[in-house]
């Protein structure tokens, strides 16, 4: 991981509308954004289009194309770059199923190294419905989960990330999937 105070800096400058603290920005987290990338990734099916660069690269777009920096800080960045990574699976998820059942709810379950599979596809879109309606009860319990989840980062790592302690990071991760196991074993 990169220095924190580095980042904060550069996302301040950037909202200042200094283009090239954006760039700056880009060059010094570009590593740990892939990194995440990767993690998305390799819960993914084995035949998934998208690869670790493609969707860093998706992901800034979504990130830096409006022109509008809003993060607060280091940890507010890759929370939101870690939701933007998982919204463009979730998206590429929809459109690959719209057609094959528009209206099927099945049940789904959280397990680690299978999560997207080709057969899981659809739980995907439960998984982040789920993890929604956490985001309203508690939105660092949501991003616990976003990070360790779904972008692979350990214990220490997320700790890091939302400048939180490590025991917080175990305690959240702890009740925030308990719930979502909860949530996904009852689909209505």
């Amino acid at each position: 991981m990169e220095p924190a105070g580095e980042i904060t800096e550069l996302i301040i400058a950037a909202r200042a509308g200094d283009r090239s603290s954006e760039e700056k920005l880009l060059e010094l987290v570009y590593g740990e954004l892939h990194r995440l990338a990767a993690g998305y990734l390799r819960a993914e099916r084995k035949d998934h289009t998208l690869q670790a660069s493609a969707l860093v690269n998706e992901a800034y777009m979504r990130l830096f194309g409006k022109g509008e920096v809003s993060w607060e800080n280091r940890a507010h960045f890759y929370t939101t770059a870690a939701r933007t990574m998982r919204r463009i699976l979730i998206d590429y998820s929809r459109r690959r199923v719209a057609d094959k059942r528009p209206n099927s709810r099945p049940r789904a379950e959280l397990t680690e190294g299978d999560l997207f599979s080709e057969t899981q596809v659809e739980n995907m879109l439960i998984i982040d419905e789920a993890l929604e309606r956490l985001r309203a009860m508690d939105a660092r319990q949501a991003e616990v989960m976003e990070l360790r989840f779904f972008g692979g980062l350990s214990v220490e790592e997320t700790a890091q990330v939302l400048s939180i302690s490590e025991k917080t990071v175990k305690r959240d991760w702890s009740v925030a999937r308990a719930w979502l196991e909860a949530q996904l074993s009852d689909p209505s």
